[in-house]
């Protein structure tokens, strides 16, 4: 969990985005959001079919961009 402690002189904004920096470096904000809700079985392969999908797309761009310099 990130923590920080507030220097002197350190004004309350500033501290809250050293918070606020190290909270989004430790994706704890991501990963809440993630687990908020229930996921079916049906949810995650159809997520899992989806990112498949865009990676093939990907590597298929990725050959063409490479075919068409040759």
């Amino acid at each position: 969990m990130p923590g920080i402690k507030i220097r002197e002189n350190e004004s309350f904004d500033e501290a809250y985005r050293r918070f606020k920096k190290q909270a989004d470096r430790n994706l704890v904000v991501t990963e809440s959001r993630a687990r908020r809700f229930f996921e079916s079985k049906t949810e995650k392969r159809k997520k899992q079919k989806i990112n498949a999908k865009k990676k093939m797309l990907k590597r298929l761009y990725v050959l063409r961009r490479y075919e068409s310099k040759l």
